[in-house]
């Protein structure tokens, strides 16, 4: 079978952003038309993302700002994965947060403490963090070598992509720490299955009809693989031919871009 026909055969799509549908502040020619396309077919989108340094609100912002419109509804993040494990597993923890603004007030509005007293402090969360500063990393390095707490990250990534490249993510600032405590965080988003998972269960589509398309292998396309889903790699972000080469996880698919889940879709309205 080729790509078109097992694109068609999908009647959920859950889509990275970073690389997939935008860089940056770029929209991609194409996703405003796939967007539609996949609505008007009957089918099912939701953005997933590891991206943790903005809440649900303002990422909506920054698709509204290039031209999408979209609601809370339309996401799961890393950030979300993260208050669904701590509500499970760690209701009443007291945390420390390495992370954005955003990020932080993500979970206060979620029910739980977040404090810079390091002697409250029983878990630290790692997060994407664009507003690092040194006393972020000092604070996260005393907690662990000098106090019982657990460790969670949001995110294993370790670059996000830009207009110009890439710059650290989560699992870079995750190294930088391994280096000076020798403690690894418990990662929740992708690889992880959980928000696949959750897409699913939401949406009450099969796993045999969920496709999950991002520009990662490592965290995109083996989220998918790991939950059963079709694992589709777009070569529109971080991933090169060398990568894909030498990658010992392989997509179910790999296209030059989403625009071909556009070209696939779209002749069932011709």
């Amino acid at each position: 079978m080729d790509n078109a026909s097992k694109l068609r055969e999908m009647e959920l799509f859950l889509f990275d952003m970073d690389g997939t549908i935008y860089i940056g502040e770029q929209l991609f020619d194409f996703t405003k038309e796939m967007l539609r396309v996949i609505r008007e077919t009957g089918r099912k989108y939701l953005y997933i993302t590891n991206n943790s340094s903005r809440s649900v609100e303002d990422t909506v912002k920054k698709l509204e700002r290039l031209g999408i419109d979209a609601c809370p509804e339309d996401f799961l993040t890393s950030s979300q994965a993260t208050i669904h494990y701590l509500k499970n597993h760690l209701p009443d923890a007291v945390l420390y947060v390495c992370g954005t603004r955003s990020l932080v007030r993500e979970f206060q509005e979620n029910g739980f403490e977040v404090t810079d007293d390091l002697d409250k402090v029983t878990c630290v969360i790692m997060g994407n963090d664009n507003e690092l500063t040194f006393k972020k990393l000092e604070d996260v390095c005393k907690l662990l070598l000098l106090h019982d707490v657990e460790y969670i990250a949001t995110n294993p990534d370790y670059v996000c992509p830009t207009e110009f490249g890439s710059v650290p993510d989560c699992g870079s600032i995750c190294d930088m720490i391994y280096n000076c405590t020798k403690r690894r965080p418990i990662f929740i988003g992708k690889p992880e299955p959980l928000m696949i998972e959750l897409a699913m269960e939401l949406t009450g589509v099969s796993k045999e009809h969920t496709a999950v398309v991002g520009d990662r292998i490592y965290t995109d396309v083996k989220s998918g693989l790991n939950a059963g889903a079709l694992g589709v790699l777009v070569m529109s972000g971080e991933t090169d031919e060398k990568i894909l080469e030498e990658s010992e996880d392989k997509p179910d698919l790999v296209l030059k871009d989403c625009g071909e889940i556009l070209d696939a879709l779209k002749v069932e309205l011709e």
